[in-house]
């Protein structure tokens, strides 16, 4: 291919079109697989203790947070990288990459006696798999025109954050029954109580090995490098000299950094908040909530503007953790209410989500989004660690997570500030929602 103009009518209505979405449905598949593989610890570090892993309660946890922090360092790589490699040849490397955590870890699950180091250095590996996420968005925007790029990186976002629950879905199942029979080794008999049972932790990580050949072989026959221009990678990084770049970081965090975070905390909070109930089978809704909702903000931001949209979803955000306030104070304690709550959080930071992520090539353009990108979503990604650590710390510190939540609320309303000072009001330094339709 030598021509590529998403904006020249004729040419997004002759074959334009069919190409694009084409690479956007091979990209949300391979997206869906990396976010999988980056949040196979939420699950798998719940129960290595009660397997017989010789390892501390703050060494597990630690397990569940690694592979955020190497996701988030990496992104800012993946985000840059892939304007020169292109789309497609990328998409096939960082995918088939993620082979060498999930086969070290389905072994590695086999041995009780495995080093925690081993462990920790699988767990890092996982992370490769969140930093697909900034290279996937750089790559799939170029193939929009403006008008729909909102949407289409929603979309790719949105389903490919949907790895986080069906891996939360899944391995719970999978680890119950010998799935691949003799080939994934012997059971871990677990403990809990009076109670034993069998459980095969390695199908949690071999599960992911048939997917991730499948979705790379697709991405090699099926995408497309684009003929862009090569950035030069000088020009990329003058967005580090813009205040823009760290607004927009700060408003990321807000929204993915709080997806991803409390993705990895709620399974945690439920079970630590409200022990008597067995909800292992039910905190996937969560992060799918917060998955389909970066569609839906992409495509609001489209209709009506990512600045308005993201403010308005802040005030549902701040509702939200209202409400979880309430509800684990002592007059007001209710799973129900909590549970709803939380969802209220997922669903609107979802939707935040997707409508932020539409203000990076209006304020950036084409050559300085990618940089932005993987910076902004790197630091977001650190949510994935800093969230669930900052829960630890009240609980700790205080008893319970009221405190946190209370931090969350005043930073929000930062957040909030910020777009209406900057990107909404009638004489803020970049209008985004006027400029979008420029």
């Amino acid at each position: 291919m030598n021509y590529w103009n998403p904006n020249d009518v004729r040419f997004w209505e002759s074959e334009g079109r069919k190409i694009a979405n084409r690479n956007l449905s091979i990209s949300i598949l391979n997206l869906l697989i990396a976010f999988s593989v980056w949040q196979i610890w939420s699950i798998l570090s719940l129960q290595l203790i009660d397997a017989g892993f010789n390892y501390t309660t703050e060494q597990v946890y630690s397990l569940a947070a690694i592979p955020a922090l190497t996701g988030a360092l990496v992104r800012v790589f993946y985000s840059i990288g892939v304007t020169y490699t292109g789309g497609k040849t990328w998409t096939i490397f960082s995918t088939l990459i993620l082979l060498i955590p999930v086969v070290g870890i389905g072994f590695a699950l086999q041995n009780p006696d495995t080093p925690y180091t081993t462990m920790a250095i699988l767990a890092a590996l996982c992370g490769f798999g969140g930093g697909n996420f900034a290279s996937s968005m750089a790559a799939i925007g170029p193939f929009f025109p403006k008008t729909k790029q909102g949407s289409a990186l929603g979309i790719n976002g949105g389903l490919g954050n949907l790895g986080v629950s069906l891996s939360q879905l899944l391995i719970p199942l999978v680890i119950t029954f010998p799935l691949f029979g003799a080939l994934a080794g012997a059971p871990q008999t677990i403990t809990v109580g009076n109670r034993t049972a069998n459980v095969w932790l390695q199908n949690g990580a071999f599960i992911w090995v048939i997917p991730i050949l499948i979705f790379a072989v697709m991405a090699m026959f099926g995408m497309t490098n684009l003929p862009l221009e090569k950035p030069k990678l000088k020009r990329q990084l003058k967005v580090f000299q813009r205040k823009h770049m760290y607004l927009i970081t700060i408003l990321y965090i807000m929204s993915f950094g709080s997806f991803i975070g409390y993705s990895a905390a709620f399974p945690l909070l439920l079970k630590g908040t409200f022990p008597e109930i067995n909800t292992i089978q039910i905190v996937f809704i969560g992060p799918l909530l917060g998955a389909l909702g970066r569609p839906v903000g992409g495509y609001l931001a489209d209709k009506f503007g990512g600045a308005k949209v993201s403010l308005i979803d802040i005030g549902f955000m701040v509702i939200g953790i209202i409400g979880v306030l309430h509800f684990i104070s002592p007059n007001g304690r209710s799973f129900i209410g909590f549970f709803l709550s939380f969802l209220l959080l997922f669903a609107a930071g979802g939707i935040a989500n997707g409508s932020i992520f539409t203000l990076f090539p209006i304020i950036f353009g084409a050559t300085e989004s990618p940089a932005a990108i993987g910076f902004a979503s790197a630091i977001g990604a650190f949510g994935g660690f800093f969230i669930p650590q900052l829960f630890g710390w009240s609980i700790q510190h205080t008893g319970d997570v009221s405190v946190a939540l209370y931090l969350f609320i005043i930073y929000y309303l930062l957040c909030a500030a910020i777009i209406w000072i900057y990107y909404t009001r009638e004489n803020a330094d970049i209008p985004v929602d006027s400029l979008r339709t420029q």
